[in-house]
């Protein structure tokens, strides 16, 4: 079964350009124009994706975005806008969004990050035997509910900061290169390049260890990259 979309895009030309593309490659694709109706047919069907416009009638992407964020079934999201300010991005993406683009946009990036989404939820969804909770010393992950906790104390994570967390607490010990992260966080090569990883690390370390400078956690590896910490 194909994988299915849902677009939220009020410019009905952009909207059929993307679902054209879309269906073109395989997906199963689903369109709204606005806000409201967008939010009403995101919680009423079982979508693997959705795409996201940031300026809406009736409920703009970043009040739907959190909407969504809200409900417990994860959906991944890709948030299109014509605003590009680093303000505007940072805010889509501390709400939850998974991505940003920035219109006007080529059609063949569209599809790429879509299909790296889509590649990136499969890899980092837990296999049958794998637990539904991964605890680090007083670092607590529900894998499901994609909460995390520390000393008790919930932490609110954007989607790349909980997928680069997991992506470590799987495997600890293991140590991951820049490009690597990329490649397996990210899945294909990110705008940013390598100092995108650094950033990340950087919010995600002032989020759950009590002294970034010290870390407990997500730990460097001088000249190569990162690991997460061995339990003890």
């Amino acid at each position: 079964m194909p994988p299915s979309i849902l677009v939220i895009e009020d410019d009905r030309d952009i909207a059929d350009l993307v679902a054209l593309h879309l269906r073109d490659e395989g997906f199963a694709v689903t369109v709204q124009h606005d806000g409201n109706s967008g939010l009403q047919q995101a919680l009423s069907g079982q979508y693997d994706l959705l795409v996201l416009d940031l300026m809406l009638p009736g409920r703009d992407g970043l009040t739907l975005c959190k909407d969504i964020r809200r409900q417990e079934r994860y959906l991944p999201v890709l948030m299109l806008t014509a605003r590009s300010s680093e303000l505007d991005r940072v805010l889509g993406l501390e709400l939850g969004a998974d991505d940003y683009l920035t219109k006007p946009f080529s059609i063949r990036e569209l599809v790429a990050r879509v299909k790296a989404i889509l590649r990136r939820q499969t890899a980092l969804a837990p296999p049958a035997t794998a637990p539904a909770t991964l605890d680090c010393g007083e670092l607590h992950i529900d894998v499901g509910r994609r909460v995390v906790t520390v000393y008790g104390r919930p932490v609110e994570l954007t989607a790349r900061e909980f997928d680069l967390l997991l992506h470590f607490a799987r495997h600890p010990g293991q140590v991951f290169s820049r490009a690597q992260l990329l490649d397996q966080v990210w899945g294909y090569g990110h705008e940013g390049y390598e100092h995108t990883v650094n950033s990340h690390i950087n919010r995600l370390r002032a989020k759950i260890e009590q002294d970034p400078a010290r870390p407990r956690y997500v730990l460097t590896v001088w000249g190569v990259g990162y690991k997460f910490a061995e339990p003890a």
